[in-house]
């Protein structure tokens, strides 16, 4: 059965200018149960992240910052709110979520996270809303536990993953591939093992052929045996910050692709959803659940 890891912190309110990303999280499962896409028996709730597998990836001066909120100021804007207990407890449970789906991706081929993808976040920073690198602290505890050896992420995000690429850095079982807008956030870009960077306005048909290119790169050069996968939807033409011109059924393709590759390789794919920012959440919501539509045909 495929999994699903949400919780009903997910859709934790944040300070005004910030609410509205939030929507998501209780839209999309709400949409995919209404549908019947999934059902309740798909949805796991994870329990919060324990601190010995934050300090797998992250610096133990900044997480004591994190959890003790006291983080300075300046870091603080950095990330772009405000630091409470809900947050924090939010973020470690997002984290055990990917830990979690990690695993029932090894069982059942393919898991989901609703939220995660927080790539922004380094060893010792957060930044874009981002505070602990969900998919760089669930890569860690498979190699930790030597349920994996050799790991490619997959980050289709618009946004450089950034701190991802730094976490892992020349880490020989780690392999990183971003593919994203050059001009756009972060605009301190760290070194991916692949990094494919786009210019503003690119269509369908040159992202598709960009991407696939690149993605069969990847895979012949991380010969792995796990994938994570990003999927923001902030490539559509839609979004107020991606800066692209991907159609929805072109963002359908790109995961079409992403996940045929995965499950013909006969590898476990685990999937955090990422970035989208469209002014309509209809497209927000509809694009992501393009993903989990996909992999129920795909993988049951």
């Amino acid at each position: 059965m495929i999994k699903v890891a949400w919780h009903p912190l997910y859709a934790h309110p944040l300070p005004e200018g910030h609410r509205f990303p939030m929507l998501k999280y209780e839209l999309i499962p709400g949409q995919l149960l209404h549908e019947g896409t999934i059902s309740e028996e798909n949805i796991f709730h994870p329990e919060p992240l324990a601190e010995e597998h934050v300090l797998l990836t992250h610096d133990v001066s900044y997480w004591k910052h994190l959890k003790n909120l006291t983080l300075p100021a300046k870091e603080q804007r950095r990330i772009g709110f405000p630091l409470n207990a809900q947050l924090i407890e939010r973020e470690l449970r997002i984290a055990q979520g990917t830990i979690d789906g990690a695993q029932f991706a090894m069982a059942n081929g393919i898991a989901f996270n609703v939220a995660g993808g927080t790539h922004h976040a380094g060893s010792n920073w957060g930044e874009g809303f981002c505070m602990l690198n969900d998919q760089a602290i669930a890569v860690n505890y498979l190699l930790n536990k030597k349920l994996a050896y050799r790991i490619l992420i997959i980050d289709l995000d618009v946004h450089q993953g950034n701190g991802t690429a730094e976490i892992f850095q020349n880490h020989p079982k780690v392999y990183t591939f971003s593919m994203h807008g050059d001009k756009n956030f972060p605009f301190r870009k760290e070194l991916s093992n692949l990094d494919v960077a786009l210019n503003d306005g690119i269509g369908d048909d040159e992202y598709l052929s960009i991407m696939l290119s690149n993605l069969e790169k990847a895979f012949l050069e991380a010969k792995p045996d796990f994938v994570f996968y990003l999927s923001g939807v902030d490539v559509l033409a839609t979004d107020k910050l991606g800066k692209l011109s991907l159609s929805k059924m072109a963002c359908k393709e790109r995961d079409n692709i992403v996940l045929q590759a995965c499950r013909s390789k006969g590898l476990p794919v685990q999937v955090s959803m990422g970035g989208g920012y469209s002014a309509d959440i209809k497209d927000i919501v509809d694009a992501h659940c393009n993903t989990y539509r996909l992999a129920f045909d795909l993988f049951t």
